[in-house]
């Protein structure tokens, strides 16, 4: 009875180990890809999946989005401007087959790929453009990297830029220029509101001088503000009419 149960046990114990072996189970955001003798023989899940011994090997692929950290690349802008910029990368795979089978490594291909892209999309641009244009920026860099992943069964769905590190020198100079800029738009819009009063003037000075009648109106209607005011000395405007009639009265003489 002992010999037997001797022989009998390292049997069952093999039994349940190949048992072992043939069952998986995969969860909702796995999928298992499948070898048969090293050949592809599709993929399985999510659930309960049968092997065979010996014969089938399964590679499991995650197909939830992952968030990968690019780190900060040194970039010269096209006005050559040296910064380091880091960006944030949302990607997941949509085909497990081909990011198995065409890729060794699928995220650290993706994670090389989005560095070089993304020195290689600022380089193009200005510091300002950086600054100012993230978004776009970062649609230009998510639809190259989409592009190129595609081969790898892999979708790109968002890149996000989120420090432009500049030098301290030039970050004073951009303070410098961000200062000129705001006193030139003070400057242009106190010319504009001059050359404005300047028109708006000029049309009352025609409109006055087409009809006389006005005029002595806003004579005295200024006699009225000089009347209010507690000044001890009153000038009295002199119509330009009666100083060409004097003058016009001397010469004849």
């Amino acid at each position: 009875m002992l010999t037997t149960l001797v022989v009998y046990v390292p049997i069952i114990i093999l039994l349940l180990v190949v048992f072992a072996a043939a069952i998986k189970i995969l969860r909702e955001y796995v999928r298992g890809v499948v070898f048969t003798l090293g050949r592809f023989t599709g993929v399985k899940g999510p659930g309960l999946i049968l092997l065979i011994p010996f014969v089938q090997q399964m590679v499991r692929v995650d197909l939830r989005t992952i968030v990968l950290d690019v780190p900060a690349q040194d970039v010269i802008s096209r006005d050559n401007v040296s910064v380091k910029v880091n960006a944030v990368l949302y990607f997941r795979v949509i085909d497990p087959e081909r990011a198995t089978i065409q890729v060794e490594n699928y995220m650290q291909a993706t994670s090389q790929l989005a560095q070089t892209t993304l020195r290689s999309v600022l380089g193009k641009h200005d510091l300002d453009e950086m600054l100012a244009e993230r978004d776009k920026l970062n649609n230009d860099i998510q639809e190259i990297l989409d592009a190129q992943t595609d081969a790898w069964g892999v979708k790109v769905a968002n890149v996000e830029i989120k420090h432009v590190d500049i030098d301290e020198s030039m970050i004073r100079v951009i303070a410098r220029q961000a200062e000129a800029e705001r006193e030139r738009r003070a400057k242009v819009i106190s010319a504009e509101g001059e050359q404005q009063a300047a028109q708006k003037l000029y049309e009352a000075a025609v409109i006055l001088g087409q009809q006389p009648e006005a005029m002595q109106l806003r004579y005295l209607g200024a006699l009225s503000v000089i009347a209010n005011d507690r000044s001890n000395t009153i000038v009295f405007p002199f119509p330009l009419e009666v100083g060409a009639a004097l003058s016009g009265f001397g010469a004849k003489k």
